[in-house]
């Protein structure tokens, strides 16, 4: 395929943006090459500046679960953008949307529309610290929550080592209340509670992680940081951003059966628009502002065009959970016909599934955290990310990156895409 238009396109936006892309993972760095512009979607398939057609595997990084350009989505947005793009005050479609995303999500009493999933985090966090009057919290090596300053920390060198700055601009004070923990390891977080009896306001997890590729939580490990956390008098913040009313109408609490006492959402609750929110029970949602003393704010939270893309894409997941177990077979599907490729093929892989979640690791051991996770061989990711997209399928351009897969996807589409791998796999070594 050829790039010429995108590639002077990206030229143009180094000049005026910084790195020409105003998300970090856009710029292709961890595959090489020049990022791809977009310039219309429809169902499954992201028409380039080029005139390429690219069957679509992030639907940008996860909220297009029905695909691109969704018909009663984008309706919803025309209409209400007729009627006024924002107003800086209440709507009834913000009271619409709280109470259908409270009555999919069992165990949540109110809900608090924000603006981005990064900010949903952050003030899950702020108001966990306010509920509970510790300022400690725990958070997993390779889990990303967005990129407040609480979250941009990397692991020390012991279990129980404060975390240090992983970007500048984050203070040592700022990241001293930061403790890091091993995914899937519940000594490691156990150890780590030890350590600071009575300090820890909350631990902070995704449920099934998506920042280091997908990584499912192992049997009985996130029942174990459920009864720590019951234990420690410690608040269990979900990080559903990407696996919130993907995985299930009620989302990974409902798949697993276990209970958080905070939860962020993003993705697809704004149907594909920028939104965010957070929830929990009556008794902790209480302490925010106006009603209690936690302060947090926003002059477009609730954005009227956000909320109808949130509330058309809400309601047709709730009318038809069908779509789970359909997009759920569409997934196991891929993750089969790619196995037995790379099986036949001789090449050394491992391939993490949860729901509508996949991904393929080039790594001879099973991948179960981000030690692990950083094992696979990156150079031939990079060699199968190229491969796929001449083959016109647009995979994540990092090898730490969930693949999300939409229910426009038709079979058709998946052994498309088997093939393509087929293709791309006698040049990978």
């Amino acid at each position: 395929m050829i790039y010429k238009r995108s590639s002077a396109l990206f030229a143009e936006a180094q000049k005026v943006i910084p790195g020409g892309v105003n998300s970090p993972v856009r710029a292709f760095k961890a595959v090489g090459g020049d990022p791809i512009f977009v310039k219309e979607a429809k169902g499954a398939y992201l028409y380039d500046e080029d005139g390429n057609s690219l069957i679509d595997y992030i639907n940008s990084w996860g909220p297009m679960i029905l695909g691109h350009a969704h018909t009663p989505v984008v309706n919803a947005v025309i209409e209400k953008a007729k009627k006024g793009t924002s107003f800086g005050m209440p709507t009834e479609i913000e009271t619409e949307i709280a109470e259908l995303a409270v009555s999919m999500v069992s165990n949540i009493d109110k809900i608090r529309f924000v603006n981005s999933g990064t900010e949903a985090c952050m003030s899950a966090v702020r108001l966990a610290r306010g509920f509970t009057n510790r300022d400690k919290i725990i958070k997993f090596a390779g889990c990303y929550h967005g990129h407040s300053d609480s979250f941009l920390i990397q692991a020390g060198s012991g279990a129980v080592t404060f975390g240090s700055p992983n970007s500048p601009g984050v203070t040592a004070g700022t990241a001293k209340d930061t403790l890091l923990a091993r995914y899937n390891d519940l000594d490691n977080v156990k150890n780590i509670i030890d350590s600071n009896k009575g300090e820890i306001a909350c631990i902070i997890i995704e449920p099934v992680a998506g920042n280091m590729g997908c990584i499912p939580p192992v049997e009985g490990f996130m029942e174990g940081i459920r009864a720590l956390c019951d234990d420690n008098d410690i608040l269990l913040i979900f990080d559903e951003v990407m696996t919130g009313f993907r995985l299930a109408k009620g989302g990974a609490q409902e798949l697993l059966g276990i209970k958080a006492d905070i939860v962020a959402f993003g993705k697809v609750i704004g149907g594909g628009l920028p939104v965010g929110a957070f929830a929990a029970r009556e008794e902790i949602m209480n302490h925010l502002a106006p009603l209690g003393p936690v302060y947090q704010a926003g002059t477009l939270s609730g954005n009227p065009l956000a909320m109808a893309a949130g509330l058309a894409m809400l309601k047709e997941l709730n009318d038809y959970p069908e779509i789970f177990d359909s997009i759920n077979k569409k997934t196991q599907y891929l993750h089969e016909g790619i196995s037995k490729v790379l099986n036949e093929k001789n090449i050394v892989h491992t391939i993490n599934r949860k729901g509508s979640m996949i991904s393929v690791h080039f790594s001879e051991e099973a991948v179960v955290d981000f030690e692990s996770a950083a094992k696979g061989n990156n150079d031939i990711f990079k060699k199968f990310f190229h491969g796929m997209l001449a083959q016109g399928i647009y995979i994540a351009p990092s090898a730490f990156e969930t693949w999300f897969i939409s229910e426009a996807l038709t079979y058709d589409d998946l052994d498309k895409t088997i093939a393509a791998v087929s293709i791309v796999a006698e040049d990978l070594f």
